[in-house]
């Protein structure tokens, strides 16, 4: 900001803010240092071939030999196609489902509205270990508690073993993430919701529009960045998932590769997994595709759908 010195209509020179620079600068470094040069690095390293016992600069040949020999691009694209289907799910119903509950819990005449967010958020911050290792027990076909609750309501002829079975295991995993992860969106949106300003909601009820029709007309639009928001951290979030699958299902993500994403997929490649050898540039290779995926999904959010969202900003 440039200041003029009264009396004297000399224009001093703008004011340098060295404290912001002094603050932000740990928080710089250690991103630096556990993101941004491990990303370079992963990047470099995709890009070399161990030949030899050397390492030789082969450029893009890791990514053509990644998407084009017939094995390894057949299991990339199935764990590409069953990262996309974790990730509709969770957009599909975890954050719906986040939206409902906010909505629920902003109502100022429910009672118990402290209890009922901590009861939902507390699985956020459960391990994946203990989370993964609880539904195993929940849902096992020998010493499950699911049969017996299913038979207490007259539906066990229903009960499948849902994490042994190819065509059950990934929905039940998504929608296991989705029951432990729920708390963030509702959190997020319930911020939102009771951030709206008062006179707004006060016009509203003064032209007729009062319940639902005023969430719909009324909070939705204002609330549509935070969703925005919500998409892309759920985008992000489930295109680097590993841990559950990881836990639940192992390294190998069965029954038959049917849980494999991207995440466990890097896992064997780069470190090996039984009779499998590890080839660290082969996996750096995934994760830098894995990092463009990323960041094209973000993009496409940023320039294609954030614009349009600025218009219901308050």
């Amino acid at each position: 900001m440039l200041v003029t010195s009264p009396g004297s209509g000399q224009v001093n020179k703008p004011q340098r803010r060295w404290h912001i620079a002094v603050f932000l600068a740990p928080a710089v470094l250690v991103y630096t240092a556990i993101m941004i040069l491990p990303l370079f690095g992963t990047m470099q390293l995709s890009l070399y071939k161990i030949i030899e016992g050397q390492q030789v600069f082969v450029g893009l040949d890791n990514f053509r030999h990644l998407l084009g020999d017939e094995r390894l691009s057949s299991t990339f694209w199935n764990a590409l196609s069953n990262n996309s289907i974790f990730f509709l799910i969770h957009m599909l119903v975890q954050n719906p489902i986040g939206i409902l509950l906010a909505a629920i819990l902003s109502n100022s005449r429910l009672r118990f509205r402290a209890w009922y967010r901590t009861a939902i958020f507390i699985p956020t911050i459960l391990s994946f270990v203990i989370v993964g290792f609880v539904w195993k027990l929940i849902l096992s076909p020998l010493w499950g508690v699911a049969p017996d609750l299913l038979d207490l309501v007259g539906l066990k002829s229903l009960y499948k073993p849902w994490l042994g079975k190819e065509q059950y295991a990934l929905i039940t995993l998504s929608l296991i993430s989705v029951w432990q992860f729920v708390g963030i969106p509702m959190m997020l949106i319930y911020a939102a919701l009771i951030s709206i300003p008062e006179d707004i909601l006060e016009a509203a009820e003064c032209d007729g529009i009062t319940g639902m029709k005023q969430f719909w007309k009324i909070k939705l639009p204002l609330i549509l960045p935070t969703i925005g928001i919500i998409s892309i951290l759920t985008f992000v979030a489930n295109f680097n998932a590993f841990d559950l699958i990881y836990v639940t299902q192992g390294a190998l993500a069965g029954p038959d590769y049917s849980t494999d994403i991207l995440g466990t997929f890097l896992y064997r490649t780069f470190f090996g997994f039984q009779l499998q050898l590890g080839d660290k540039n082969l996996g750096a290779t995934i994760a830098s595709l894995m990092f463009l995926i990323i960041l094209a999904g973000v993009c496409i959010y940023l320039f294609a759908i954030q614009r349009r969202l600025r218009r219901y900003t308050f």
